[in-house]
């Protein structure tokens, strides 16, 4: 299975408005970054998936996964194609009797397909537009 995490967020932007010409709006704003990481692991063969939501990226979330990872196949052994980030390398890294790793080599992050899907979402625009809203109700 290759495996990947993907960061999703939320920063608030300042986006635009109406104003009269000349005439710089003041708008008091409230600067946010929030984040979720979502850990994966994809069979290419079957399309067999496991994801889970987590919030963070570090040893901790990782242990979280894998064992989660672990729970949902028990009766199979998991061979884990991942890149080099340095939570899957690391010594308080508890690895399952069932589940096994392999490395992709570093800097090579287009020889793993899951990496390919978090890219769809980068930069996509979120907002809701006064258009939008209208055409809801």
């Amino acid at each position: 299975m290759y495996q990947d995490e993907a960061g999703f967020g939320r920063i608030s932007k300042l986006g635009s408005c109406w104003s009269p010409i000349g005439v710089g709006p003041h708008v008091h704003s409230h600067y946010i970054r929030e984040f979720r990481y979502c850990y994966g692991a994809v069979d290419a063969h079957t399309g067999e998936s496991f994801f889970l939501i987590a919030g963070g990226c570090n040893t901790e979330w990782m242990n979280a996964f894998l064992e989660e990872l672990s729970q949902a196949y028990p009766d199979d052994y998991l061979l884990l194609v991942m890149d080099n980030a340095i939570w899957h390398k690391s010594s308080t890294l508890k690895i399952p009797t069932n589940i096994g790793f392999t490395f992709i080599p570093p800097y090579t992050p287009e020889m793993n397909p899951l990496n390919k899907c978090g890219k769809r979402f980068v930069n996509v625009d979120l907002r809701i537009k006064p258009f939008e809203l209208w055409k809801m109700s």
